[in-house]
């Protein structure tokens, strides 16, 4: 009986190993799977960030027409956060268990859905309400995600692949801060039209995603694992740990700024409103070759500690520069250091360092733990300024203190134990 329950083991771990070894050279259309996965996922993260940011530049008219203060306006954030940021884990685990598609289509073309809900609202709660079921739809994505896309990419393009995701990101802010800015005030049109108008394509990739993106079968073994004990696993390895701490640390800082940069430039730079959506877009802009270049250099090194030793204390200083500098062009020029070194350039090293370090099987809960905790900074960060800007009459604070939380993340940093990309699960 143990001859051959090991006989079956074997054979289904030579079948996993032959599974994964075989991914990157799958094709569909001729086309290599793991492309067609990365540019899925980079679209997918397109819709995510346009249909948060479409928010952002019509604050002030939402503020008006709701009458409400900046802690209020903050709420409207954390909330969507807040549902966001609970969904991961639960997302992580159930896609690890039962497929990690399953999980993640259905929530994209609810948020897909909700995001037009946000347009016919009527009353703040109302607001509210749709923003909470848009973030849960949301919070199916990351884990689920980057638990496909680190399967696919080979492992000497990690980084990269994952920073070509990322980049996603940055094109989706500055769709949404662009968009939203040009329908709603260059064309006239309200600040309710842009979440009708991205709501259609968002829904359109959703599907997609299911049709085109192959995911490996769940491993047999998998089945029979204990979810706990790989939970466990995972947050008593170090190197996952100081992660996560550190992502904490950066994206308190970047949902800080994404959440009121356009509304401090308009109210304490005197920057005109048709503007606004151009110059808080700089950050996504300048990051796409931040988060490529250093993506690469990244996996060249297969170390991740000495870019983080480079990246987070330029970018602490150019959130300092932001509230301090006095002339716009060198605010405008900080805003853009910020960008290219800042959180969006990091993160593909910081994924990085998470696939790393946890079992392939376990990709879906490992994600999931990393982006719940780096967005429970993203639900009080938003409600934090707005409170900070109600008490002192303006949001400058904000950025010291985003610029001393990302340094107390680079100190948790020096305790990496980096062993690159061949030190898969077994840091201590």
């Amino acid at each position: 009986m143990t001859s051959q329950t090991a006989a079956s083991e074997k054979a289904q771990t030579s079948g996993s190993t032959r599974s994964t070894a075989s991914a990157p050279t799958d094709r569909t259309f001729g086309i290599p799977g793991w492309w067609i996965t990365i540019f899925l996922f980079w679209l997918g993260w397109v819709f995510m960030y346009a249909d948060r940011t479409v928010l952002n530049p019509v604050m002030k008219d939402i503020q008006s027409e709701f009458g409400l203060s900046g802690t209020e306006l903050g709420l409207i954030s954390s909330f969507f956060f807040f549902s966001y940021a609970i969904l991961q884990i639960p997302a992580g685990i159930l896609g690890d268990r039962i497929g990690r598609k399953k999980v993640l289509v259905p929530g994209f073309i609810l948020f897909g859905v909700f995001t037009a809900v946000t347009g016919s609202v009527k009353s703040f709660w109302q607001l509210i309400a749709s923003r909470v079921v848009t973030g849960a739809g949301e919070g199916t994505y990351y884990g689920p995600q980057y638990g496909i896309s680190s399967e696919q990419i080979p492992q000497e393009y990690r980084s990269l692949g994952s920073a070509i995701i990322n980049s996603g990101m940055a094109f989706g802010i500055a769709l949404g801060l662009m968009a939203s800015s040009w329908i709603a005030y260059t064309l006239g049109m309200g600040w309710r039209t842009p979440f009708y108008f991205m709501a259609i394509p968002t829904i359109v990739t959703g599907l997609l995603i299911w049709w085109l993106v192959k995911e490996q079968p769940r491993p047999a073994q998998t089945a029979g694992r204990s979810q706990g004990s790989s939970f466990m696993a995972l947050i008593r390895n170090r190197n996952l740990v100081v992660t996560y701490v550190m992502v904490f640390c950066s994206l308190f800082g970047f949902f800080m700024i994404l959440t009121w940069l356009p509304y401090y430039l308009q109210t304490e730079r005197g920057i005109p409103v048709k503007d606004i959506g151009n110059i808080s877009s700089l950050v996504a802009w300048v990051s796409i070759p931040g988060g490529l270049l250093f993506a690469r250099i990244s996996d060249k090194l297969g170390k991740r500690r000495p870019l983080v030793m480079v990246l987070v204390p330029v970018a602490a200083l150019s959130l300092i520069s932001i509230a301090f500098l006095q002339d716009v062009n060198q605010v405008i020029a900080a805003i853009c250091v910020y960008g290219f070194f800042g959180k969006l350039a990091l993160d593909p090293v910081l994924v990085a360092t998470v696939a790393d370090n946890a079992s392939k099987d376990s990709y879906g809960t490992a994600f999931g733990i990393f982006n719940f905790v780096g967005m429970s900074s993203s639900i009080v960060a938003p409600v934090i300024a707005g409170a900070i800007a109600d008490a002192t009459g303006s949001l400058a604070a904000n950025f010291y203190i985003s610029a001393a939380i990302l340094m107390v993340g680079l100190v948790g940093m020096m305790f990496l134990k980096d062993a690159g990309p061949n030190s898969t699960g077994k840091a201590a």
